[in-house]
């Protein structure tokens, strides 16, 4: 029903948000993914929502991009898996990282999401397997096999799934695996 909003942030207050759309003000979830990139308050934001609706709460959830609401959607497909769960997920990992550990069958790194067990994280591979990581891996770019090794080496050093992805970001499309630790290393420590 509401597809997308576009209008001023009037309040962060995570997971939510307040956008005033035309002096209305919708309350929408959002994962952390997308708030960390949010404007500050009074900053103009435009979100894509998917809108819930159930028998005691009408719930809007917003995304920064169309590959979050459409993993977002996926999520919630499953069985057992609701809208805070999915919110939960897509703030735990990115949406590239979610298609990698489907692709990879990785439950570990689902299971690092507050509220996501083995059970329910091998259910979750299962389910998305040849959904996501095939449909949403791919408009991402893809993680070269190069950047890969280096997201591997930075989780090995005990960095976190978010900070790993940010130094991974800040680095040139070619480089090469030990160029690229040492550089991810150096953004790291700033």
């Amino acid at each position: 029903m509401i597809g997308k909003l576009t209008g001023i942030l009037s309040d962060k207050n995570p997971p939510q948000v307040i956008v005033d759309c035309g002096g209305v003000g919708y309350e929408v979830q959002v994962p952390m993914s997308t708030f960390y990139n949010l404007p500050a308050d009074g900053g103009t934001v435009t979100l894509l929502t998917h809108f819930v609706v159930r028998e005691d709460a009408q719930i809007l959830y917003g995304f920064a991009s169309s590959t979050e609401r459409e993993a977002f959607r996926e999520l919630i497909k499953i069985s057992g898996v609701g809208p805070r769960t999915a919110l939960s997920i897509l703030s735990g990992l990115s949406v590239g990282d979610l298609a990698q550990a489907v692709s990879t069958q990785e439950a570990g790194r689902l299971v690092k999401v507050p509220g996501i067990g083995k059970k329910t994280a091998e259910r979750l591979l299962l389910e998305l397997k040849g959904k996501l990581g095939a449909d949403l891996g791919a408009p991402l770019g893809g993680v070269s096999d190069a950047q890969g090794d280096i997201l591997q080496a930075l989780l090995a050093l005990g960095y976190s799934d978010k900070e790993a992805a940010a130094a991974l970001k800040a680095l040139p499309a070619d480089v090469g695996v030990s160029e690229g630790i040492k550089l991810a290393l150096k953004s790291l420590a700033k």
